[in-house]
């Protein structure tokens, strides 16, 4: 399957690169720009798209016709996996973690209305979804199936992601990126060509173990000589958590650059960059690049915000 089989009219690529201008960029001498995922597709949307290209391909080229993954009940995730199912003509599984719940969220019906068959699992069933155990009750159950782990955090997955690097036309003395999964994280950091370039991570949830297992994720590469660093001081109590701070920051966001942004990924990113620049983090002169990595569907979670 190639990509020219999703319909080009609903999909950018590349997705654009917007300037923003502030006082406090002026202030400080630095330059943001914003890569704008979020538009790449109203439903296959953000880095979700390059992470799920390449497992698609891979289903249809092992004629395999189900697809199964995991996660949330607002998994941007599964949203974007039962949305391709629809335009690609695959049967989509998802193994929720959680309970049912009636009626469902916004992000579940939609998950319903493509078609996805929803397994929920409990919490503690969740955490081994990895095992061997847990798969071969999955195969027993559904019988053939392609396995597309949370996130798409595979080669396939990375390859995706990997191709935004490409559609670069400047250069940037930092990349910054929301690090969920790491997916992208670790695909940007393993194919940079640019060593004068340095990547800054935004963790979402608290999770000590990113730095190890990013890590990991490279040492299957060459080496590299590139520049790296995760921060773990705005993910706002924990994962799609929020605070009153977070969400007047998004309003103001949208009120005064027009990009919307949202409270589990790009908010706090992009709180994050400018509160570092607020500290002077950046050299002056620097050009900094930020992933928009979409994920706005999720943003129903939170009426005080999707109200505005």
């Amino acid at each position: 399957m190639q990509e020219e089989t999703l319909n080009f009219a609903e999909l950018t690529l590349p997705s654009p690169v917007t300037q923003i201008h502030s006082p406090l960029l002026n202030q400080h001498k630095v330059q943001l720009f914003i890569k704008r995922d979020e538009l790449i597709h109203p439903d296959i949307q953000g880095n979700k798209w390059r992470k799920l290209k390449y497992n698609l391909a891979a289903a249809r080229a092992n004629n395999q016709h189900t697809l199964l993954s995991f996660g949330g009940a607002y998994s941007n995730h599964l949203h974007a996996l039962a949305a391709a199912g629809k335009y690609f003509n695959f049967k989509t599984i998802g193994i929720i973690r959680g309970e049912s719940h009636t009626p469902p969220n916004p992000s579940i019906a939609d998950m319903l209305n493509w078609g996805m068959h929803l397994k929920y699992v409990s919490r503690a069933e969740y955490k081994n979804k990895t095992s061997q155990v847990f798969i071969k009750k999955l195969k027993q159950e559904f019988k053939h199936f392609y396995l597309i782990p949370e996130g798409a955090n595979n080669a396939d997955g990375i390859k995706g992601c990997a191709e935004l690097l490409t559609e670069l036309d400047e250069d940037y003395d930092y990349i910054c990126s929301e690090i969920g999964s790491g997916t992208m994280f670790s695909s940007l950091i393993k194919n940079n060509k640019k060593p004068q370039t340095k990547f800054l991570g935004f963790a979402v949830m608290k999770n000590p173990q990113l730095e190890t297992d990013i890590k990991n994720q490279l040492s299957h590469s060459e080496d590299h000589k590139t520049d790296w660093k995760i921060n773990h001081q705005y993910h706002f109590g924990g994962f799609a958590k929020t605070t009153a701070e977070l969400n007047a920051f998004i309003i103001d966001f949208k009120k005064t650059h027009h990009i919307q942004l949202e409270p589990v990924y790009s908010g706090k990113m992009l709180y994050g960059i400018f509160d570092l620049i607020n500290k002077g983090y950046f050299k002056q002169g620097s050009k900094i690049l930020a992933i928009h990595g979409g994920g706005l569907q999720g943003l129903r979670g939170f009426p005080q915000l999707f109200q505005n």
